[in-house]
């Protein structure tokens, strides 16, 4: 199924909005990170950062659509984000996935490098962790973390290995995160959860050393 321009240019606009909200939040730092949602499943194509642009600010320019292989499905002068291809790792291996977001935090990355040795981040008993969909009474999750191969490539091909359905993202050390959902909406709360849980267990972390009275 061929996308039409129409549903193009509804998710540039959705991620817009996605990226301005991120923005004022200082979760860019240096052009950096990438946003993506999906148009289609079969064949896949969706809608990615184009590389090296300053996303504190709006331009015609900001977005490409590409396709399963990260490749821009029509002509351009656009490159996409370095990193698509996780992108479209994550939507080959979570299908119900429709939109991709990752950002550079100081607490995600923080996390991801305390917590590499694990292999993974696990927490219990946030409220937060409801924002990940997961609901049940003092719930655990654990999310993963991969090294951070220069060979984008070898990290796509680690991340496909260690994502679920069950855990909408995933840590790459002294990176950032990647999370998803069903929809740029639900993609936005995930990672805004994660965000919370990152900056929470990081504050609980330097109050172990305040001796209460």
């Amino acid at each position: 199924m061929t996308t039409t321009l129409e549903q193009r240019l509804d998710a540039f606009r959705r991620l817009d909005d996605v990226k301005l909200t991120f923005a004022r939040r200082d979760w860019f730092p240096g052009t950096s990170g990438n946003l993506s949602i999906k148009l289609s499943s079969d064949p896949l194509q969706f809608a990615v950062t184009a590389s090296g642009k300053d996303k504190t600010k709006l331009s015609p320019e900001d977005y490409l659509v590409v396709d399963g292989n990260s490749q821009p499905v029509e002509p351009t002068s656009l490159k996409p984000s370095a990193e698509t291809m996780i992108h479209a790792v994550v939507y080959k291996q979570i299908p119900q996935a429709g939109a991709c977001f990752h950002v550079h935090t100081l607490g995600n990355n923080l996390i991801s490098d305390l917590y590499f040795p694990r292999g993974a981040f696990s927490i219990q008993g946030q409220e937060l962790i409801k924002g990940l969909g997961i609901w049940e009474e003092n719930a655990r999750i654990s999310i993963p973390i991969v090294e951070n191969y220069a060979d984008i490539p070898k990290l796509a091909a680690v991340i496909g290995k260690v994502i679920t359905p069950d855990i909408p993202g995933v840590l790459i050390r002294n990176h950032g995160i990647y999370a998803w959902g069903n929809n740029d909406f639900e993609a936005k709360r995930h990672l805004e959860a994660f965000e919370f849980l990152f900056e929470y267990h990081l504050r609980w972390l330097q109050l172990q050393q305040i001796t209460l009275p």
